[in-house]
């Protein structure tokens, strides 16, 4: 098979072993790979993010099984499910000899229709796979600008209180928040790229990413204050005039960082 050029050794191999072993499971009909393996962007750092699409009269029992079946694919050093990102239908894996990350969502079939990507099919039965991507189409969702300037001064106002109570490394990872969730996100959909956090932003904005590292502080009260302040300065040079703004909780937020 034909493997994107960037992909390393260790790439190859496992993805050779996971369709080898995986095709002679009657339940499995297809095996995707998205992520940087699908945008030809691999590199030896890369995971691997795994679409395992199951025939839907057998997805339970497929579920039940997904720790033996990652298991089943290499040496498996660590396995575990994704509730904590809010994926449940992800396994998270680290595979020896010398530590390849692999994702895997394991989805009914027909589901794969709803992604926020182009996966690329490594292989499939019957072409089931192929056809359930044709229904839909993947797109990252985009940043509602609105649902952020209604949360965004409560946010302030939170971070503040941290700050003046002297809770401060709460208040540097509520600063990473800002970054993650509000300010990175903005500033990639705004130059046309997909809302992904801060994903490559160093690669993509570096300018952006330049003033961005202003936001990242000690956990001091005055490195802490000032990342603030700079957080919201780039957030009002980012807010689009056609957002309602919270005028009211903007001005209580400001008093409060500022007097405390």
């Amino acid at each position: 098979m034909d493997f994107p050029s960037t992909a390393t050794p260790a790439h190859r191999a496992f993805i050779r072993q996971a369709i080898e072993t995986l095709s002679v499971d009657a339940r499995i009909v297809g095996l995707a790979c998205s992520g940087s393996y699908s945008e030809d962007a691999l590199d030896a750092f890369s995971d691997l993010d795994l679409v395992v699409a199951v025939a839907a009269d057998c997805y339970g029992a497929v579920e039940n099984e997904r720790l033996d079946i990652v298991a089943s694919l290499g040496e498996l050093l660590s396995a575990f499910t994704g509730e904590h990102v809010g994926e449940p239908r992800l396994v998270i894996a680290l595979y020896g000899p010398d530590g390849l990350h692999v994702d895997f969502k394991f989805v009914e079939v027909e589901d794969a229709a709803d992604r926020v990507d182009e996966p690329t099919v490594l292989w499939e039965r019957d072409n089931q796979l192929s056809d359930a991507l044709k229904t839909g189409v993947g797109a990252y969702p985009r940043l509602d600008e609105q649902w952020v300037e209604d949360r965004f001064w409560t946010w302030i106002h939170y971070c503040a209180g941290k700050i003046g109570r002297g809770e401060y490394f709460e208040a540097t990872d509520f600063l990473g928040f800002l970054r993650g969730q509000v300010l990175g996100p903005l500033a990639l959909q705004q130059a046309g790229f997909e809302a992904r956090g801060v994903r490559k932003i160093e690669h993509l904005l570096p300018e952006f990413a330049d003033r961005l590292r202003q936001t990242v502080a000690q956990p001091e009260k005055m490195q802490l204050q000032a990342a603030t302040e700079h957080a919201i300065v780039l957030y009002k040079a980012m807010r689009s005039p056609d957002v309602m703004a919270c005028t009211r909780a903007e001005q209580v937020a400001l008093k409060a960082l500022r007097t405390i």
